[in-house]
């Protein structure tokens, strides 16, 4: 004797998205600063393409922090806004 039969369908994209969405938000209130390595995993892209594209850009060479030949760090809010500005004008 079956009681009931239930369907669920699911919107992978959906949950997709919202898993992100909470994700970036936790990352904006844990992250301070990165580095290079933590653009490159962040962002998907190589540190050459960075260099070139982004990390050469007064705006972004403006919010660079660095010791005398030490490692280079970007606050991470208003480094990710111009990395976005760079992008929307592609």
């Amino acid at each position: 004797m079956t009681i009931a039969n239930v369907q669920i369908e699911v919107n992978h994209e959906e949950i997709r998205n919202y898993i992100n969405e909470k994700l970036d938000e936790t990352m904006r209130q844990t992250l301070f600063t990165w580095d290079i390595n933590e653009m490159t995993k962040r962002t998907c892209m190589s540190k050459t393409f960075l260099e070139q594209e982004f990390l050469h850009d007064p705006r972004m060479k403006l919010l660079e922090r660095r010791k005398e030949k030490g490692k280079r760090l970007w606050f991470y809010e208003p480094s990710l806004k111009v990395m976005q500005e760079i992008m929307d004008e592609w």
